[in-house]
C-alpha cells in the first residue's frame, strides 16, 4: 500500500514487492476516472502536484494519496442520505378527493386521524364539555329555542343534541365513500355545483329535475335512509306542531305542520366557498305539493347565511343564520318558498364538533321530503 499523506521520508515500494492486485483496488469515481496520460500534464486543482517523469506506479501512489477537500460542488463524490420515516409520505393538504360522473374518487367529508393536514392536537375531555355547557348557556341567552318565521316555517335552534350531530356525521362519512356516495353534481354542458351531494332514498338528477331509482352516470342506487334520521324529523315535526299550538292559542287559529314519511333525502356538504343560488323544491310529486308536506333541513359545522323569500329576488330575500345543531322546517304555506346558501362562514364549527366527529371545515346539510 501507499503511505499516507505527502511523502516527507516515506518512499515507494519497488516492483518487487508491489501487491500484484494493488491496481485493481485503485478508488474509481469522479475524481479518479483522470487517466494517467492527464496526470502527466501537470498539476491540477483537483490533484496532487505530480512530475511527469515520474514511473506509472509512482503516480498511482500519488493519486490514492488522501485529497484535500474539494471546494466544487459538482465534484462531491459522497451525498448527503436522508433518513426516511418508514411510514408513508406526507401529502399537501387538500380538501380530499371530489367525487364527479367521471368515476372519481368520493368525497370524504371527514378528516382521518392520520389525515397530515390535521394537525391540531385533540383537546381534553373536560375542555369539551365545558364548551358545551358555554354553549347552552349562550343559546338559552341569546335566542328561544324554536323561533316562528313566516306561517309554514319553523326554525329549531340546536335542536340536534350533541351525540346526534356527531352521530349524523359518521353515518353520512360512512355512506359517502360507499357505493352511490358523494359526488359533484353536474350539467351536460359542464357546469357544475359548488357542493358535493349524496342522495338517500332516491336519486335526484339534476339534468332532468326528477327522481329516479338509480344515478345515470355510474348507475349506483342510493343508499337507504337510515331510521334514526327518520325518528328525528318525526321529532322534529312534533316538537314543532306543538310550538305552533302554543303560538296560535290566543287567536284559536291552529296552523300545523302535516305529518312526513321521509324517502329522499339530499345531503350536501358545502366547503368555505360553497354556495347555493335561490330555487324552489318542486320536483316531487304534485300529491306531495299540493299537501304542503314539509321539506325538514338538518344543518351541521359551519354556519350557513340563508336566504328565503316569496320571489326569486336576492335583494329582496330575508337571511337567517343557520348554525350547527339547527332543524329548519319549511311546508304549508311556505312550501315551495324561494331559498338559498348565500354563504359559508369559515371557522364557525363548534370546536368539540370537529375534535370529536373530525368533519372537515364546511357545512353539512340534510334535507328531508316526502316524493
Amino acid at each position: 500500500m501507499v503511505g499516507g499523506g505527502g511523502g516527507g521520508g516515506h518512499g515507494v515500494r519497488t516492483p518487487a514487492n508491489f501487491p500484484p492486485r494493488q491496481k485493481a483496488r485503485l478508488p474509481r469515481g469522479p475524481v479518479h476516472e483522470k487517466s494517467l496520460e492527464q496526470q502527466k500534464k501537470g498539476p491540477s486543482s483537483s490533484s496532487p502536484s505530480v512530475s511527469s517523469n515520474k514511473s506509472p506506479l509512482q503516480l498511482a501512489a500519488a493519486i490514492v494519496q488522501p485529497q484535500k477537500p474539494l471546494e466544487s460542488p459538482q465534484h462531491m463524490v459522497t451525498p448527503v442520505r436522508l433518513q426516511e420515516s418508514p411510514g408513508p409520505r406526507t401529502i399537501p393538504c387538500s380538501s380530499g378527493s371530489v367525487g364527479s360522473g367521471s368515476g372519481a374518487a368520493p368525497f370524504d367529508i371527514c378528516i382521518k386521524r392520520d389525515d397530515k393536514c390535521s394537525i391540531k392536537l385533540s383537546r381534553s375531555l373536560l375542555e369539551i364539555n365545558r364548551e358545551k355547557r358555554r354553549e347552552r348557556e349562550q343559546l338559552s341567552k341569546e335566542a328561544a329555542p324554536l323561533q316562528y318565521l313566516r306561517p309554514g316555517m319553523v326554525l329549531m335552534k340546536k335542536f340536534l343534541k350533541h351525540d346526534d350531530q356527531v352521530d349524523i356525521i359518521r353515518r353520512c362519512q360512512k355512506l359517502g365513500i360507499g357505493s352511490g356516495g358523494f359526488y359533484t353534481p353536474g350539467y351536460r354542458d359542464g357546469g357544475k355545483l359548488s357542493f358535493q351531494m349524496m342522495c338517500l332514498g332516491k336519486n335526484w338528477d339534476p339534468n332532468s329535475r326528477s327522481y329516479g331509482d338509480t344515478r345515470p352516470f355510474d348507475g349506483a342506487q342510493p343508499p337507504s335512509i337510515p331510521e334514526v334520521f327518520s325518528k328525528i324529523v318525526k321529532d322534529a315535526i312534533q316538537a314543532s306542531n306543538e310550538f305552533l299550538r302554543q303560538k296560535a292559542r290566543p287567536a284559536n287559529d291552529v296552523e300545523e305542520l302535516p305529518p312526513l314519511s321521509p324517502d329522499i333525502c339530499l345531503v350536501n356538504f358545502y366547503t368555505s366557498s360553497g354556495k347555493l343560488g335561490l330555487h324552489q323544491d318542486k320536483d316531487e310529486t304534485k300529491p306531495s305539493l299540493h299537501k304542503g308536506l314539509p321539506v325538514v333541513s338538518f344543518s351541521l359545522g359551519d354556519t350557513a347565511e340563508f336566504l328565503y323569500g316569496d320571489v326569486n329576488d336576492v335583494d329582496k330575500a330575508s337571511k337567517v343564520d343557520l348554525e350547527s345543531g339547527d332543524v329548519l322546517i319549511f311546508g304549508g304555506k311556505s312550501r315551495l318558498i324561494f331559498h338559498g346558501v348565500s354563504r359559508i362562514k369559515p371557522k364557525t364549527a363548534p370546536n368539540w364538533l370537529t375534535d370529536e366527529a373530525k368533519l372537515r371545515p364546511g357545512r353539512l346539510n340534510l334535507t328531508f321530503r316526502q316524493h
